[in-house]
């Protein structure tokens, strides 16, 4: 008796003559979640005493994998935008940004450029003399 109660209910449910009954959601728009951006980009000075954090992805549970990447691959993306808006106007110019304000100028301001924001504590600086973006954390005190 269950089982014939239990297959009359999947029937209902399955009918494919029910669908027009249900109106699909056309009032709202699909939202996608936005990535946040800056464009602050900080001078890179090596006797600040501030420690360069590398893009490299370090997976060490495979269950939370994804969430150790993101940080690193936010980081990587801005990394290789900057370093081909460099190259193109290396190209262009014939040299590089000559200091940090031609730079965010013509570079960074021309090129509406916005870099994914970074996690707490994390900065991004552009070191004119390697002509290269890096991500800096404040030293951790001895």
């Amino acid at each position: 008796m269950i089982s014939r109660r239990l297959i009359l209910i999947l029937l209902l449910v399955m009918n494919p003559g029910c669908s027009d009954l249900v109106e699909p959601r056309t009032s709202q728009p699909k939202q996608t979640a936005k990535l946040k951006t800056t464009d602050d980009i900080g001078e890179f000075k090596p006797e600040d005493g501030k420690q360069t954090v590398s893009s490299k992805v370090r997976i060490s549970n495979p269950l939370t994998g994804a969430l150790e990447a993101y940080e690193p691959t936010k980081q990587k993306i801005g990394e290789l935008q900057i370093q081909h808006s460099v190259d193109i106007f290396n190209a262009i110019e014939g040299r590089y940004p000559k200091n940090h304000k031609e730079f965010m100028t013509k570079v960074i301001q021309a090129n509406n450029i916005r870099l994914p924001q970074l996690g707490p504590g994390k900065k991004y600086q552009y070191d004119v003399e390697n002509h290269a973006l890096m991500v800096v954390t404040e030293a951790p005190a001895d």
